[in-house]
């Protein structure tokens, strides 16, 4: 059952397994204060006690965008494993990213800007200089450097 309800009723999971760390927590949070709207269609989880099953890193992002109300999911009748199992499936990400499509028709600061964790490739720059010695250089017979 759907409401909205005062941020003040939700209480976030004791031993919750999931973290965010700072950089992003901001991302999380700016993303917040942009698309507030966002919530309406994936609103916080909770309980019949008003914990929070899924959603508490946006719980705490919620408060720190000073939103007062938030709308929550609220789930009754799950047995303690049915919510122990929730908590942890609903952070699982089962899919992968097709980088391809990705970095053809997405802009990539606006991927990491939304929360994307981009690959870091250690690629060489064309525009480096190379060294330049007379004295023969081994070569790695796997991977040619």
């Amino acid at each position: 059952m759907r409401k909205l309800v005062s941020i003040k009723l939700l209480k976030e999971t004791p031993n919750n397994p999931r973290l965010i760390k700072d950089a992003k927590y901001k991302k999380l949070l700016k993303s917040i204060k942009e698309d507030g709207w966002m919530m309406n269609v994936r609103p916080i989880v909770v309980d019949e006690t008003m914990t929070v099953l899924g959603g508490n890193m946006r719980l705490k992002a919620c408060k720190a965008a000073g939103m007062f109300e938030v709308p929550i999911d609220i789930l009754k009748d799950l047995t303690p494993e049915q919510k122990r199992r929730f908590i942890i499936k609903d952070n699982s990400g089962f899919g992968e990213w097709d980088w391809d499509i990705l970095a053809n028709e997405w802009d990539v600061k606006e991927l990491n800007d939304w929360g994307v964790d981009l690959p870091v490739f250690d690629l060489p720059i064309d525009d480096e200089p190379k060294e330049v010695t007379d004295e023969p250089k081994e070569v790695c017979e796997l991977c040619g450097k």
